[in-house]
């Protein structure tokens, strides 16, 4: 172990300086807010001065406009019209105005009844102005107003200290527009037609609601319709108007930046139909340990430092193509040249420090030098309102269709560093790529019921090949979630791999993967997975699975394996999070007879006459997910397997990691 002991204190020096360098950097520079721009569906815009919480406007100047005739509504009673009924000569008040759609302002307090609002307008303006607020409340609305403006030009719009302060529902104004909406149907948007008013608006959403009592009135005395509008409803209109002109002028401003932002957008959109996303990973990383064990068929230098440092890269473009807005086709392109360390590896021939085991292999492994290939190819369509259907054409896992109920850990550029951490190994048996799939339930109700089916071979047509005789792997699950918090699935996987292929889940032992050369195995696998969330920030979750593999014309072989999961989010910083895993990766615990066991890669390897795996050895890994930006994630963390291969006479690997995860 000296060699170990003596790596670790030279690398040391270099991870404490990375950690310093990174975390100075991500408190010094606090990201700014994110930045998406998709299909002209899903568009978020960042202006430099925020709008209230209402639909796109577009800005228009209202002239003067008069009443040809008094008697405005067809069948009324010319007599029962009140005398301050609109003459002839009655204006409108000239602002600068705007078209919008009021969304519900949501009161505070529920309970509050918000149909027994008093017509009677409210003419008087009280002597005194019951705005004003306190010292420590003024300087804190203008903090507020200058972050939300973002620039000096925006904050000169503020002309006097009343203008900080929110409209309340004890004000004058605040009574008078919710009767004029009442009267005058000024705010369409609500369900029950009622203005909802109980709650404190900051200027800019009362400036909205009165933008629209002017445009509806302006639209009643012009359509000469059966509604009247009285003087004094003018005259509250214009003392409101004097009041907050400069919010409503604000509001023209805002969307006439806002439309030549949204023109840009459209203009230099990526499609119409089409969003693209992006991911790239950096990963600097290194194995530790003394050695392996010697063995009769791997004679030789066992030393595991025969493994250097590595910088390794993973690059995906994912294009998400939707035709109706509720189906999804979905293209990946992918690159990396992520190479495993030597004693993770199974292939062959064996070389001096190589196939010991198949664990702690990196959650986003791939190695094709870097050459682009498309990775997943699919298409989803819903089934009404029941659930979704799934044509499989390239590259598809399970992963990608069904909830391992792992939240927070089961994405592979953001999630556990490891392969096994990611989710339960019941989900990588059998080849995969293409087929169906059917999701059934599931988004608000307790059931989901998932069925899958696919093969790696769905292309070929070449005899015992084919989507239907040739490897597959089929999957059915049952999820149950009765509330939020908690979710629990069985999960049933049916598999078959041709010659020499085993069963193929490319975790654990190599044992474990009842790999005999020149014989197809079947494999009939049964998990349980579940997922407790304690609160937001804390979420525990596990899960344990059995296969029974069977070789064809030699015999039977059991495999199991099970693991653990704890998720503390916002950990240190708000989208940081710090995370644990533990458990077994698969092993072989038995075999039908000694001759299948002399057949298994990897198990006669170890002693012959064994017809199990040796020990137990345990995967246990720690990570930090830090939050630098929010499109740079930095994820350092160490995996640690004890007794590798699950033969205690392997001495202990470590395996470190620095992940940058960049999205796009």
């Amino acid at each position: 172990m000296s060699t170990l002991f003596w790596k670790i204190l030279r690398l040391s020096p270099v991870v404490l300086g990375a950690s310093l360098f990174f975390s100075g950097s991500a408190y010094a520079q606090e990201s700014a807010s994110e930045q998406t721009v998709g299909n002209s569906t899903e568009v978020t815009v960042e202006s430099s001065t925020p709008l209230p919480q209402t639909p796109v406007i577009v800005s228009r100047t209202i002239a003067p406009q008069k009443v040809s005739d008094p008697t405005v509504a067809s069948g009324t009673d010319q007599a029962a019209i009140p005398e301050s009924t609109v003459e002839a000569s009655t204006q409108l008040p000239e602002i600068t105005q705007t078209q919008l759609s009021i969304s519900p302002l949501t009161p505070t307090d529920p309970s509050v009844n918000l149909n027994g609002a008093d017509s009677t307008l409210a003419q008087q303006v009280p002597a005194s102005d019951n705005t004003t607020a306190e010292s420590g409340e003024v300087l804190q609305q203008i903090q507020q107003y200058q972050e939300n403006n973002g620039s000096a030009d925006s904050i000169d719009q503020v002309t006097n200290v009343t203008q900080l302060s929110d409209v309340r529902p004890t004000d004058w104004a605040y009574e008078a527009l919710r009767s004029l909406v009442e009267r005058y149907g000024c705010i369409a948007g609500y369900p029950d037609g009622t203005f909802r008013g109980n709650r404190a608006m900051t200027r800019y959403e009362f400036a909205a609601g009165l933008n629209a009592c002017l445009q509806q009135i302006e639209r009643i005395v012009q359509g000469g319709g059966e509604n009247f509008v009285t003087r004094q409803d003018l005259e509250t209109l214009q003392r409101l108007v004097d009041e907050f002109r400069s919010e409503l002028t604000a509001l023209g401003t805002r969307v006439d930046q806002l439309e030549g932002r949204v023109a840009f957008l459209e203009d230099h959109q990526f499609s119409t139909t089409t969003k693209l996303r992006g991911e790239v990973i950096f990963a600097i990383s290194d194995l530790f340990g003394d050695q392996a064990a010697g063995r009769r068929a791997f004679p030789g230098d066992r030393d595991y430092a025969r493994d250097e440092t590595v910088f390794q890269d993973r690059v995906r473009l994912t294009f998400d193509t939707s035709f109706t807005g509720k189906d999804l086709l979905r293209t990946r392109l992918q690159a990396g040249n992520v190479t495993e360390f030597g004693p993770l590896r199974s292939s062959t021939p064996a070389a001096p420090g190589t196939n010991i085991t198949r664990e702690g292999r990196f959650g986003f492994a791939t190695d094709n030098g870097n050459n682009i290939e498309i990775d997943r190819l699919f298409y989803r369509f819903p089934l009404g309102n029941f659930g979704q259907a799934y044509l499989l054409a390239n590259g598809v896992p399970f992963e990608d269709i069904v909830d391992v109920v792992n939240p927070g850990l089961d994405s592979s550029g953001t999630g556990a560093l490891s392969r096994f951490g990611r989710f339960s190994p019941i989900y990588r048996i059998g080849r995969q790529g293409t087929g169906a799939a059917l999701t059934l339930g599931g988004g608000k109700r307790p059931l989901r019921f998932d069925a899958v089916y696919t093969s790696d071979e769905g292309n070929n047509p070449d005899e015992g090949a084919g989507l239907f005789d040739g490897n597959y792997s089929a999957l059915a699950q049952l999820s149950f979630k009765p509330f939020e918090a908690f979710k629990i699935a069985a999960t049933y996987v049916n598999s078959y791999t041709g010659s020499g292929i085993g069963l193929n889940h490319g975790t654990g032992s190599i044992a474990s993967n009842v790999q005999v050369p020149g014989r197809p195995v079947v494999g009939n696998s049964y998990g349980l997975e579940a997922s407790f969330a304690f609160s937001p920030q804390l979420i525990l979750s596990g899960w344990g699975a059995y296969t029974a593999a069977r070789v064809i014309g030699v015999g039977d072989a059991d495999v199991w394996t099970y693991g653990g999961t704890l998720s503390i989010n916002d950990f240190g910083k708000k989208g940081s999070s710090l995370g644990f895993v533990v458990g077994m990766e698969p092993k072989l615990t038995g075999t039908s007879s000694a001759a299948l066991a002399s057949r298994i890669g990897g198990l006669q390897a170890i002693d012959v006459g064994r017809r199990s795996d040796r020990d137990t050895s345990l995967h246990l890994e720690g990570f930090y997910r830090f939050r630098l930006s929010p499109n740079i994630l930095i994820t350092p963390g160490v995996i640690w397997l004890t007794a590798p291969g699950h033969d205690s006479r392997n001495d202990d690997i470590f395996i470190g990691t620095l992940r940058t995860t960049f999205t796009f």
